[in-house]
């Protein structure tokens, strides 16, 4: 399910039309209002409203005039597409089928029941249609009517069940005005947040209220803009150039997912040889244990074509995750960032990954994690803040998944966040090291503070010898082998056709009770 709000939400669950839907002019001629009523109205044959009896050409007259107020709403907002347009855009062509196109509101205080306030479809537009052909359901909300804002008749054609449907069908937001009040809770309630810069926005009460009770001046983009919400405070998880780029990325995104949790992760054609073997992944990791490099790399070079869908790439760095393909097959991929806190577990980061990994499990989705942790962020600011409660979530998040679970590390490991990190220690299927790997407590040199005093000269370096490299997980059957970088593709699309079949259960509860 996918949501695209202005003043209210608007859910998409279906394809993107063609190329010629970016030059959509603001025009509303009658031939075009009665090829919309005939394109949106299948059950009303075009002929019947072009031919027949005086009454027919009255029904079609009252036909043409309503498909040229269903289609442009309220009106047109510079830069903006109107509701219908985001829904002819985001769907494959001729695929939309409206439901109660000409439900209106039934209020009638301070002159509602006017003519003049009196929109068909009440400032939503609701139906079902298919991106690249799977079946969607989408409702999209018009802010130029009555600022989007929710009324009897608009709830019940939305018929919003946010809570039953999380961890059965996905749901996305798509923010693309503004959405504040109470509103805000369901884009907040739906598996993904995306927004559109300079023209979205998130917020509980306006720049007005809170000048009123906290008197603090702040614009609509500092409280709840895109930037705000994807750098910031983490709500959204990316944001999007304009409507147009934002509902195209969007089709793309929908391609990853499955339709239920009842189906497995899609598939798709693969022109990327699974055996691809990638020779720069022997040097990516610089010898120098403190010098940082670009996880991003390791991920593009591995993953089919390149093409990795990043989710939340603005907020808590030093974490990645997001979505790719493996021989064609959808794959969720979490990895540490060294360049950004060298890679070190916090609070957000640790939520962030919670997140998405069960988000990938809801969803029968494999999940591929690359290790390169030096443990949890210290200091006063992440232990009063609950690190141990929210790093948590990251660990409890893996435990109980139950996909297909590899994970390659590819330098430091150490202490409990090694252990977090998708570990054999919590039911990892297939747990690679990269001979630059180091799987210890900790660090050498810290290592060698504590235990010598600074006392042997020689201790780091032995040190080293006996623990920082991966023979002694290995020995220990932390990890299954120890693996040439540039053969790391091969390894992993292997190991996916092998647990494309696994099935694991666990104990009968009613629920979880995650660390919040």
């Amino acid at each position: 399910m996918i949501c695209c709000t202005d003043g209210c939400a608007c859910t998409l669950e279906n394809c993107l039309g063609g190329d010629d839907i970016r030059s959509l002019d603001c025009g509303y001629t009658a031939a075009r209002a009665l090829a919309v009523c005939a394109a949106y109205s299948p059950h009303i044959p075009a002929h019947s409203l072009l031919k027949g009896s005086r009454f027919a050409s009255s029904v079609r007259k009252r036909a043409v005039k309503r498909a040229q107020c269903l289609f442009i709403g309220g009106g047109t907002e510079s830069g903006k597409l109107t509701a219908r347009e985001r829904i002819l855009l985001l769907l494959d062509p001729d695929s939309f089928d409206e439901y109660d196109m000409f439900v209106e509101h039934r209020c009638t205080d301070f002159g509602m029941d006017s003519s003049k306030n009196k929109y068909p479809g009440d400032s939503v537009v609701t139906g079902r249609g298919r991106i690249n052909g799977r079946l969607a359901y989408v409702f999209s909300q018009d802010f130029t009517v009555f600022g989007g804002s929710l009324s009897g008749a608009h709830a019940q054609k939305i018929c919003k069940r946010n809570v039953l449907c999380s961890g059965v069908v996905p749901q996305i937001s798509l923010i693309m005005g503004p959405c504040a009040g109470g509103a805000v809770y369901s884009p907040a309630l739906t598996d993904f947040t995306f927004m559109v810069k300079d023209t979205s926005y998130l917020f509980i009460t306006g720049p007005d209220v809170v000048k009123s009770v906290t008197n603090e001046d702040v614009t609509q983009e500092q409280l709840g803009g895109a930037k705000t919400h994807t750098a910031v405070s983490g709500v959204a998880h990316r944001a999007f150039e304009n409507d147009i780029d934002a509902l195209l990325n969007l089709r793309e995104f929908f391609n990853y997912l499955p339709l239920s949790n009842r189906d497995p992760a899609p598939v798709c054609e693969c022109h990327d040889p699974s055996d691809r073997p990638v020779p720069e992944l022997d040097t990516i990791v610089p010898s120098e244990s403190a010098k940082a490099y670009d996880m991003l790399d390791i991920i593009h070079s591995i993953v089919d074509e390149r093409e990795f869908f990043e989710i939340m790439p603005s907020y808590a760095r030093n974490i990645v995750v997001g979505f790719a393909r493996m021989n064609g097959r959808s794959v969720g991929i979490v990895g540490n960032q060294p360049k950004v806190a060298s890679g070190c577990l916090d609070i957000n980061s640790s939520v962030k990954g919670a997140r998405f990994v069960r988000f990938c499990d809801a969803f029968n989705i494999p999940l591929i994690t690359f290790v390169d942790v030096p443990g949890f962020l210290p200091g006063t600011a992440q232990e009063y803040g609950g690190i141990i409660r929210h790093g948590a979530k990251l660990l409890f998040a893996f435990a109980e998944a139950t996909v297909p679970k590899i994970t390659v590390i590819t330098r430091k490991a150490y202490g409990g966040a090694y252990d977090v990190m998708s570990s054999k220690h919590l039911r990892g299927d297939v747990n690679y090291a990269w001979p630059t790997a180091e799987v210890a407590v900790m660090g050498a040199k810290g290592a060698v503070q504590i235990i010598f005093r600074g006392k042997e000269a020689n201790a780091e370096e032995e040190y080293v010898d006996k623990f920082a490299n991966p023979f002694p997980a290995a020995v220990r059957g932390f990890v299954d082998d120890i693996i040439q970088p540039s053969t790391t593709r091969t390894r992993i699309c292997h190991d996916l056709d092998v647990l494309a079949s696994k099935s694991q259960s666990s104990p009968w509860k009613k629920h979880a009770n995650i660390p919040l």
